[in-house]
């Protein structure tokens, strides 16, 4: 069992800048669903979108518009798009 989806509901804009996420690439997905793996960490900050993340061994995870989320190394999840996303998105 890999750690747990873990999810900053609504992050203020200095722990953002921080962290350096307005100058992170973007990536958009219209509504899907499809099987992913990490192999390496991913942090996120959505700025548009719905999204259901079920890791392999673990319970269905909601996040979306406003949220920063980090997904850990060796998570096999299922990803449900709900609403179109565009992320911010940054590995390592």
């Amino acid at each position: 069992m890999c750690e747990p989806i873990t999810i900053f509901r609504e992050p203020d804009e200095d722990l953002l800048c921080e962290r350096g996420v307005r100058d992170w690439p973007i990536w958009t997905k219209e509504t899907s669903e499809f099987p992913w793996y990490y192999e390496e960490t991913e942090t996120c900050y959505f700025l548009e979108g719905e999204v259901v993340v079920t890791p392999e061994d673990g319970s269905p995870v909601h996040m979306g518009a406003g949220d920063l989320v980090v997904f850990p190394r060796g998570m096999a999840c299922h990803w449900k798009i709900l609403k179109p996303v565009r992320k911010h998105y940054d590995f390592g």
